[in-house]
């Protein structure tokens, strides 16, 4: 059951208004078990059996636990935005009637909030697991002695670089090192462990206590005594995997292809020009699959070299960066289109393409680009027939819609959730759905992440709650179309039918998209058109096989083995890490030049860049005012300290690349740039270098002063 069914007061689990204890089923005290009785542990159960429920037991225990004179301290890190906000209300809801007070900090909340006051005012905090990692760093929180119990949701990311293995790092340097301060209890929870990339057994129980030695932890606890209790609440949904045909002819991809082949001549009519200077990447333009998403991790690493290549003669290099910056762009945009035509319907696909040639139009619309639109305007009649033609229909979505027909008449009350890959599919079949007469009774939603692709922001975190808490309350909408964003974590309204659209992860991405299907008779149906998929999903479920298999044997270990096992990984990680050594970058304080990445146009100084805040580069100075120019913001908004008002373009002609937004910053109007949208320059070696993320460019950062702007 999940915690936010009880404070719905739809489960057995009900808390009454007078807060009497609720009732736990007998699984879930026995997951909460060894964890109650103070050992580290990692909960490995199904989603949908109440892991969240689980946690607010063994914290409310441990909390209570605490002699008088002592307090326990407790922390809970979700990854995902959408998580954090459902624990924050769960949590809240549920510690706040028992006198214990609760707090929640995230990234998107984290500006102007004082961690220490927030860690001493608070026995509970919910946390984006980033905002400890940073306050370690950076010495607002001494230790994690400050806490007395750690609870990781979704415990499986503790690996590599992630957030979670930073703050694991820490403790178990804590452990290893001569500390003698108390460390906290660690819980880790999730609905599957994974195995990684083992083959046999023996690898997959190696995999399993690595992640066991990363936590810490001692036990890992899954039912066995109350399987048939738990059977009974979590339903494991029939698995149905279906062959679906594609088009047998497809004029739409001829025609589409042959613009694509098209510019990619036009894009080599380039290179050659240049003779013997040519990049690596683009020599490999031939043999590749228009329509995949290999083409598109091309079109990607292509994109990266032409941003970077060079010239002596600086207008040359102008010229040919940002032609080539195009064609990509354009190559990419019909990749795009050639997916949605070969999932959706061709209208989907090509509507799709308009909206990209009306933004084009809108913006630089140099002689590039007016040729490129010329050829697309060319076919676009050609284009609008095929799309229109009724025996030019997508056979997968006769499937799709044989499946959700049939099911509806079984069962008039189902509720479906059905993946898909990418964003532009999730609004082709949303349009598909609310256009079919046969369908259209559904009412779609729709769920998508927060991040930005190819120029398309993703949902907000309002839009998200909106979509999620329309879906549970509202009886009308029984279908939710989500990307990979609803496998993890977010407690959605118990499912029946669960559809994977060409959808197909690892193993733990099949439990958890598998167990958002809970409700008694649920199924679960694999669409595709490529064999190769079912065979990935069969593995998928030989692995999960060989993982419990993996659990069950190290259950059976003796204690003492086992934690030496954990402690001998943990001490040799721990020197892997220590050799390695933890260099920072060191600052470059020499002056840099950041330069537009469309058209390689100067934009400004690294010493002419500002922090605002922490997390906002903003550009100071009146030079820089020349390089932009401004468009009213579509979205205007307050958030913080800051007023959005416009959006700023690079001045150069015909070019119009997005740089950021202007915003007024308490009584300061200042351009807010992003760095994915510049190349840095070094002055002194003429090298070019392009960084995804601000975190990731080394240059001394010097902090926004007020004194400085009245100047």
């Amino acid at each position: 059951m999940d915690a936010a069914e009880f404070l719905n007061g739809k489960a057995q689990n009900t808390a009454s208004p007078t807060c009497t204890p609720l009732k736990p089923r007998n699984y879930q005290l026995e997951l909460a078990l060894p964890a109650k009785e103070g050992k580290n542990t990692i909960i490995c159960a199904p989603t949908g059996c109440g892991k969240t429920f689980i946690s607010l037991l063994i914290c409310e225990h441990h909390l209570k636990k605490f002699p008088q004179g002592q307090k326990g301290k407790v922390v809970f890190f979700a990854i995902q935005l959408p998580v954090y906000e459902q624990q924050k209300s769960v949590f809240s809801k549920y510690f706040e009637k028992l006198g214990y007070k609760v707090a929640g900090v995230s990234g998107a909340t984290s500006e102007n909030i004082l961690m220490e006051q927030i860690v001493e005012n608070n026995d509970i905090i919910i946390l984006t697991p980033q905002i400890l990692v940073n306050n370690l760093r950076n010495g607002t929180i001494p230790s994690l002695s400050v806490f007395t119990l750690m609870i990781f949701d979704e415990c499986h990311n503790t690996g590599k670089h992630h957030p979670y293995n930073m703050i694991m790092f820490n403790y178990l340097d804590q452990k290893l090192g001569d500390s003698s301060d108390p460390l906290p209890q660690v819980i880790g929870l999730t609905a599957s462990v994974g195995i990684g990339d083992a083959k046999n057994t023996m690898e997959a129980m190696e995999y399993i206590c690595k992640l066991c030695a990363s936590l810490d932890t001692s036990v890992i606890a899954t039912v066995k005594d109350n399987l048939e209790e738990l059977e009974e609440i979590v339903y494991k949904p029939q698995k149905f995997f279906r062959k679906v045909e594609s088009r047998t002819t497809d004029r739409f991809k001829c025609i589409i292809s042959q613009l694509m082949r098209e510019t990619e001549s036009l894009a080599k009519n380039i290179f050659d020009e240049l003779g013997t200077v040519t990049l690596e990447s683009v020599s490999q333009i031939q043999n590749r699959n228009f329509g995949t998403q290999k083409y598109e991790q091309w079109i990607v690493s292509v994109q990266k070299a032409c941003m970077v290549f060079q010239l002596p003669d600086k207008d040359e290099e102008s010229r040919i960066c940002k032609a080539l910056y195009l064609y990509t762009s354009h190559l990419r945009k019909y990749n795009d289109a050639l997916i949605i035509n070969e999932h959706a319907r061709m209208k989907d696909a090509l509507d799709y393409l308009k909206d990209f040639f009306t933004d084009v139009r809108a913006a630089g619309f140099d002689e590039i680009e007016q040729h490129l639109t010329q050829r697309f305007e060319e076919k676009l009649k050609e284009l609008e027939s095929v799309s229109m033609d009724p025996s030019n229909e997508n056979p997968k979505l006769q499937d799709l819609s044989f499946i959700l027909q049939e099911e509806y008449h079984l069962n008039p009350e189902s509720r479906t959730i059905l993946f898909v890959k990418t964003r532009a599919l999730v609004d082709a079949l949303k349009k598909w759905i609310e256009e079919n007469s046969e369908l259209s009774f559904l009412k779609p939603g729709i769920l998508t992440g927060r991040g930005k692709t190819n120029h398309n922001t993703g949902m907000t975190l309002p839009a998200q709650k909106c979509a999620l808490d329309a879906f549970r309350t509202d009886g009308d909408k029984k279908i939710l179309i989500a990307t990979s964003v609803a496998d993890e974590g977010i407690d959605i309204a118990q499912c029946n039918l669960v559809i994977l659209y060409e959808y197909v992860g690892n193993v733990i991405r099949m439990i958890q998209t598998r167990g958002r299907g809970r409700a008694r008779g649920s199924k679960c149906f694999l669409l595709t058109s490529n064999a190769d998929v079912i065979e990935k999903e069969k593995i998928n479920i030989y692995k999960e096989n060989m993982m419990n298999d993996s659990i069950l044997r190290l259950q059976t270990w003796d204690k003492a083995v086992f934690k030496e096992k954990v402690l001998q990984i943990q001490i040799q990680e721990k020197l892997i890490r220590d050799s390695q050594g933890k260099v920072e970058p060191v600052p470059d304080k020499e002056n840099k030049k950041l330069l537009c990445r469309k058209c390689k146009g100067f934009a400004c100084y690294t010493a002419d860049i500002r922090v605002v805040e922490d997390c906002h580069y903003a550009v100071v100075g009146d030079a820089f005012k020349k390089c932009y120019v401004s468009k009213l913001h579509p979205k205007p908004k307050t958030f913080g300290h800051f007023e959005k008002r416009a959006k700023i373009f690079c001045a150069r002609q015909n070019c119009s690349h997005d740089w950021g937004i202007h915003v007024k910053y308490k009584t300061f109007e200042i351009p807010v740039i992003k760095i994915e949208s510049f190349v840095v320059e070094d002055i002194t070696t003429g090298d070019q270098k392009l960084y995804a993320k601000w975190k990731d460019f080394p240059f001394e950062k010097r902090s926004f002063d007020a004194t400085e702007m009245s100047e």
